[in-house]
């Protein structure tokens, strides 16, 4: 209903698992990261939980979307079976033939388990595992969870032949803490738990998903109604659609470009139940008789509230579409421009240092002059009559990346998640007032805030302020090995990528001669997968800058490199054994 009165191609909040919106935080990405490590980890079982709505099955989706081709997957998403019927779904799953079992054993499980073994060993043999997911695993009674331990004893030497994956809610820990269970609880070989998106990461979830769904202008929500859907919506993604979905409604039913706090109010009095919110949170005007009024209220009370903006509390549609005939006829139908809303943020207790927005006039007009700036951090100088940087720092071993340019949206595939994963200073392009480009360096990220230079200056932002300015485009400085840019499928750059895996994994390098074979590029897929890169295998400048940082040989020239976070390690989970 309001997607044409924003400018969006399609409303932006549903609550359906769409691909498309996928939004990876950094705690998403670590949740991957294990999922995938597990995979590769030999075996056993791997464990993910989190609260409902926390976006399980977004994390489970993109894991779906990074298994290898030689893995069979077996996913099953209503574990409320007894023993029986889960080892036929198995079977099921896989395209065994389901086994009759013989008259005189009617309930026994033996023929799915000859069965199941049976289809596990003959994949085996070709080179292929097994893998099953298992949704809404608190669901499982402790029987059939002892029957899936059984169902792991099958193994070679090396590895277990079937991994077996638990997603579930919180009480799925609770489970597998039983005493009974204990002999599974052994064979967990990664476990994570996916929390809720900080205040910082819901206004990025937000923007993303508005993006994704074709919008272009200023945030239409406020930063104190951002803040407000955080509060009340404690960061869980599927309670931000909920909220989100209302309260652009509400604004459109009030002819409103933005969304302001009394709005988001207005709309969590919908969609939540009164526990939902405290006293402290519960709008002033809305008493509490308010949450349990009935439809003839709400039908009786239609034209009374109809011009006050009350009407937004109706859930019907009615009032709106009454609303919006009236302010057809009211006036000439010619298009309404779309109004930036005010995106003033009041600072923060204890933070005086963060300032609202970045001021172009400190900036870098010239994109040259930030390369050189950049480049000083690296302890590297540029002569100013230098018109092309990066070609003379290639001559100093040293490589210029850029993020990928912005999408149809507008949007870089860039952003803070990679940012973060590359951790190291950065050239920011940021639009000012009329949409011209400046730049900034960014000196330091944390949780909540980003400190960047201007010309002279520091200054500190809130990340959900720089989101209004900063698309996610980037550029950044790396240190190439040996070889780089690779000449053929051999050299010493090769050399150099098989001693950095075999640091990582702790096994000793390869005796050479090195080629980018089915081998190594297996190896690079699973170091990729285990710190949530993209598996292709290849010596892209994002895995190499990363492998060097994992490994530990980011001072290639004896200078260690500079970094956003001092003193934290690199994210994502361990990686696997290859």
């Amino acid at each position: 209903m309001y997607a044409n009165f924003f400018g969006l191609k399609q409303e932006p909040f549903s609550i359906a698992p769409d691909p498309r919106y996928l939004f990876m935080s950094e705690r998403h990405r670590e949740a991957l990261a294990h999922l995938l490590y597990g995979l590769r980890g030999g075996g056993g079982f791997v464990l993910l939980t989190g609260e409902i709505g926390a976006g399980k099955t977004t994390v489970c989706r993109a894991f779906l979307g990074q298994i290898p081709k030689r893995c069979n997957v077996a996913y099953i998403f209503n574990p409320k079976l007894t023993v029986a019927e889960l080892l036929g779904t198995v079977c099921e799953e896989y395209g065994i033939q389901r086994p009759q079992p013989e008259p005189s054993s009617a309930d026994s499980v033996k023929p799915f388990v000859d069965a199941i073994n049976e289809f596990l060993l003959r994949t085996h043999a070709v080179g292929q595992n097994n893998v099953l997911i298992i949704d809404e695993a608190q669901n499982l009674s402790a029987e059939v969870l002892e029957q899936l331990r059984l169902l792991t004893n099958l193994e070679t030497n090396e590895r277990k032949l079937l991994q077996i994956i638990l997603i579930g809610q919180p009480e799925l820990r609770e489970l597998l803490a039983a005493p009974e269970l204990e002999q599974l609880s052994q064979r967990v070989i990664a476990r994570f738990h996916l929390p809720a998106l900080s205040e910082a990461e819901t206004g990025h979830y937000v923007r993303h998903r508005l993006s994704v769904a074709g919008y272009s202008a200023a945030m239409p929500f406020e930063p104190k109604a951002l803040r407000r859907i955080f509060q009340l919506s404690r960061g869980v993604p599927r309670r931000i659609n909920l909220l989100c979905d209302r309260a652009l409604l509400g604004a459109y039913s009030q002819d409103q470009r933005s969304v302001d706090r009394a709005t988001v109010d207005r709309a969590a009095a919908e969609v939540f139940d009164q526990k939902d919110l405290s006293p402290a949170w519960r709008p002033a005007w809305l008493p509490r008789r308010a949450w349990a009024f009935g439809a003839a209220g709400l039908l009786a009370g239609a034209a009374v509230l109809a011009w006050t903006g009350r009407e937004f509390l109706l859930p019907s549609t009615q009032v709106v579409d009454q609303r919006k005939a009236a302010l057809t006829q009211a006036r000439p139908t010619v298009p309404v421009p779309v109004a930036a809303p005010a995106i003033a943020k009041p600072l923060p207790p204890a933070q005086t240092d963060a300032t609202t927005t970045l001021p172009a006039s400190l900036g870098l007009r010239d994109e040259a002059q930030a390369w050189r700036e950049l480049a000083r951090s690296w302890r590297l100088e540029l002569p100013e009559t230098v018109t092309e940087p990066c070609q003379a720092l290639a001559q100093q071993q040293m490589q210029c990346f850029r993020s990928s340019p912005s999408n149809a949206a507008g949007v870089s595939e860039g952003g803070l998640s990679l940012l973060r994963l590359l951790d190291r200073p950065a050239i920011l392009s940021l639009r000012d007032d009329v949409g011209k480009t400046f730049y900034v360096i960014l000196i330091k990220l944390d949780e909540r805030y980003a400190t960047v230079g201007l010309g002279e200056q520091t200054q500190r932002i809130s990340l959900t302020q720089l989101s209004t300015q900063w698309r996610g485009e980037f550029a950044t400085l790396w240190r190439a090995p040996p070889g780089y840019p690779a000449k053929g499928n051999s050299g010493p750059l090769l050399a150099w990528v098989d001693a950095q895996l075999a640091t990582v994994y702790g096994s000793p390098p390869g005796a050479g001669p090195f080629r980018l074979d089915a081998a190594l590029r297996g190896r690079l897929a699973a170091f990729q997968r285990s710190q949530g890169l993209r598996s292709d295998g290849q010596l892209g400048p994002i895995t190499l800058m990363h492998l060097s940082r994992v490994a530990g040989a980011d001072g290639l020239a004896g200078t260690p490199e500079p970094r956003l976070q001092a003193g934290k390690g690199a994210p994502g989970a361990a990686a696997p054994a290859p």
